[in-house]
């Protein structure tokens, strides 16, 4: 018998859950769970602003680890290993003693628009093959951008700067105790899908490349330097201290992390032929093959990414979850409050078309600067009409991305919705397999920190593989099968949904005749309306 903790770092809480090998074949699910929050920093002049202190997030670690241990009536001795993962691209400058020279900026800041710019046209002249790697555009939510924001904005702190971490990597090192950049071990995850690194081409782009983005970046890749691992190589052993802190035996296995929802999928039970849609405040869009092909506007394509032993994929809607309750919020009601009511609503019943680009457009559009649309408003629609047409838009924003991910040959056997909504919200998961026309199955239970359970297992030697570890581990599937009916009016609205998105999100795209499309909204809601 092993008992291990997988670790969660989300974007307003960390959650711990204990898992035990020996239970794991027989019952599903983690013999505890516990979570404590900390504080999302946000700027009310400054839409783009969001940050957290390391420091917060390492006292809520300690918090909700002594807790699961009480919950489960154990002794921290008894713990083999503990895996984490995280949000990213969360980005947090150190100096040479590993301290923290500002808050991370956190995977949801979106300050450095200008950066990531200047980035993806410099590739783009300069063909960097990088670029191709992570869909031809440089975001503005990930890790080169962040880190050249941070320079031009902190002069009096870049004397101090001697390297940049990935959340994910910056919280195994401090568990580890390592008190030298040098000796971080970095995730392939993690850089491979938010720092262009890759060793086809040696690893990080070149110090010529980034030194021609801007000066401040002079000696940046050897400040990055180190050793890069999939998960299934360890960052380290927990030390004395951190041990003593959490109530935990000092020196059990961390293996290297990644961010949560590469786990998710591993955790909801990823195979090859499955996309997971990891759905919360955003979404991210999970798929993994042998082989390694480029997808034109689909962010990341990393080998050993989710999955050591294949190539991960990683595409998402810029918000989902977020979007729900921004509506909610302006309703001043709570989400769960407007969802009432809605397992009445029919397809296209409420004449609205509402795209999702409250945060931008991450795939495959790639283009922070849209904003939310909502087309075909009468006076006498509501709060909870615009809700249902929110869940509606963002499964056709799914869509668009699932046929993008099918055409350049990356199969899509089986579609799974993990994450914190989709197991409180079967209306959300019925609408998604009416518009995409597949069956869509939902893990049975919550499966937040399975993933890294799975990781955390490995590292202690109780499973063999991935594969073992998911067998054993991962919960059964709900599965939503598309209702007939519905598909059929999905079908009509979807090409709507899908000339708009290429018409308004593209700067350079061709003429596009519009004047159909809300008459025909109007023709599709009176007649689900008089059926």
């Amino acid at each position: 018998m092993a008992i291990v903790a997988g670790v969660d770092f989300g974007t307003l809480s960390v959650r711990v859950t204990l898992f035990d090998s020996e239970r794991a074949g027989k019952q599903k699910g983690g013999l505890a769970t516990a979570s404590s929050g900390y504080a999302l920093k946000r700027k009310r002049e400054d839409p783009d602003f969001a940050t957290q202190s390391h420091q917060d997030q390492m006292d809520a670690l300690v918090t909700a680890m002594r807790e699961v241990l009480a919950r489960a009536g154990i002794s921290g001795a008894q713990v083999e290993a503990i895996a984490l993962d995280t949000t990213g691209s969360s980005v947090v400058p150190v100096d040479a003693r590993m301290q923290p020279l500002d808050d991370y900026y956190l995977w949801c800041d979106h300050r450095a628009k200008g950066e990531a710019q200047e980035i993806t046209e410099l590739a783009h002249r300069e063909h960097l093959e990088a670029i191709e790697w992570c869909g031809g555009v440089y975001s503005h939510e990930w890790g080169f951008a962040k880190l050249l924001h941070w320079l031009r904005h902190n002069p009096d702190k870049r004397g101090q700067l001697a390297s940049a971490f990935e959340h994910c990597d910056m919280v195994a090192a401090t568990l580890c105790g390592i008190t030298d950049p040098k000796l971080v071990k970095r995730s392939v995850c993690a850089m491979g899908h938010k720092w262009m690194w890759n060793p086809k081409w040696d690893g990080l782009p070149s110090q010529s490349f980034l030194s021609d983005v801007d000066a401040l970046l002079d000696g940046i890749r050897e400040k990055l330097a180190g050793e890069y691992h999939t998960s299934d190589a360890l960052a380290g052993h927990l030390a004395p201290a951190w041990a003593e802190k959490m109530g935990l035996r000092a020196g059990i296995p961390i293996p290297v992390g990644a961010f949560d929802a590469h786990w998710d999928a591993i955790g909801a039970g990823c195979k090859q032929g499955d996309v997971v849609n990891v759905v919360g405040t955003s979404t991210c869009i999970m798929a993994m093959q042998q082989k390694t092909a480029l997808i034109p506007g689909v962010c990341g394509v990393v080998p050993g990414s989710v999955h050591p032993g294949y190539t991960g994929i990683e595409a998402g809607l810029s918000a989902t979850g977020d979007i729900f309750e921004a509506i909610a919020r302006r309703a001043n009601v709570k989400v769960a409050e407007l969802s009432r009511g809605l397992e009445n609503y029919r397809p296209g019943q409420t004449g609205l078309l509402r795209l999702s680009w409250d945060n931008g457009d991450r795939t495959v559009l790639v283009n922070p600067e849209l904003g939310g649309i909502t087309l075909g408003w009468n006076l006498v629609h509501t709060a909870q009409d615009e809700l249902f047409a929110a869940i509606e838009g963002t499964a056709f924003h799914t869509r668009i991305i699932l046929e993008r991910l099918a055409e350049y040959g990356v199969p899509v056997e089986r579609v799974i919705n993990a994450g914190g909504v989709p197991q409180n919200n079967p209306v959300l998961n019925q609408v998604y397999a009416n518009v995409l026309g597949k069956p869509v199955l939902v893990p049975d239970g919550i499966p937040t920190s399975l993933g890294s359970g799975i990781f955390a297992f490995l590292a202690a030697g109780s499973f063999g593989s991935v594969e073992e570890a998911q067998e054993k581990m991962c919960l059964p599937h709900k599965t939503y099968q598309p209702e007939l009916q519905a598909v059929r009016v999905y079908e009509q609205i979807y090409p709507l949904y899908r000339k708009v998105y290429f018409a308004f999100g593209q700067r350079q795209g061709m003429g596009v005749e519009l004047g159909d499309v809300l008459p025909k909204l109007i023709e599709i809601r009176s007649s689900v309306l008089k059926g």
